[in-house]
């Protein structure tokens, strides 16, 4: 009964974990398909432990298959011996939830197939030197998923041509006709879907 217990909490707290590890980047995909994008950087402050908790996650979990898969000891007794086990403590059930875990760690590389692509650029040039290209540096950004939020809802505004966000970089090159919209206007879309524009410079007029 003990070992069983210890294996449920193992596997309970590697869960917990790996949820805990990707949180900061699950946070803002829950958010923009329920509809609350303001939430998107609610969890950004957890990416610099992420490391630890990745980790934290592995150690766990090697715990657990350890524990499964270590020599149990015999004990010498006439009594009768239950050998029957749950699916619940079997190592089927404890591959189900490493692989779930797994998954739940590797969320941040594959987050960005749940945004939708950015429109295409629609744009009728009048005068061309109506066409700024500016740097906007964003906080708040938790993984490669928060640039296709960002483009996505950016290629949506009338007057962009052409928006390019990096995570790496932490920040968005957008070129657009400040006829038709501004630099606030950008400004202002990216902060109510949760991230925050720190600082733009405008490169090319």
């Amino acid at each position: 009964m003990t070992m069983t217990v210890k294996n449920t909490k193992s596997w309970i707290a590697g869960i917990i974990a790996a949820i805990a590890a990707s949180l900061c980047c699950i946070t803002p995909v829950l958010a923009f398909l329920g509809g609350a994008s303001g939430l998107a950087s609610s969890f950004s402050w957890i990416e610099p432990y992420r490391p630890y908790l990745i980790g934290l996650t592995i150690a766990i979990f090697a715990f657990a298959w350890y524990q499964k898969l270590k020599p149990q000891k015999k004990v010498d007794c006439d009594c009768e011996e239950d050998n029957t086990k749950s699916f619940w403590q079997s190592k089927y059930f404890l591959t189900i939830i490493t692989i779930m875990a797994g998954l739940l760690i590797a969320f941040p590389y594959y987050a960005k197939i749940f945004y939708p692509k950015p429109q295409e650029a629609k744009v009728i040039i009048v005068d061309k030197s109506n066409i700024v290209t500016i740097q906007l540096n964003i906080s708040g950004m938790t993984c490669e998923g928060c640039t296709s939020h960002i483009d996505g809802e950016l290629s949506k505004v009338n007057g962009i041509i052409r928006s390019n966000t990096s995570y790496k970089n932490a920040n968005a090159i957008v070129k657009f006709d400040n006829s038709k919209t501004t630099v606030d206007s950008l400004v202002n879309i990216i902060n109510s879907i949760g991230y925050k524009v720190i600082s733009s410079t405008i490169l090319d007029k």
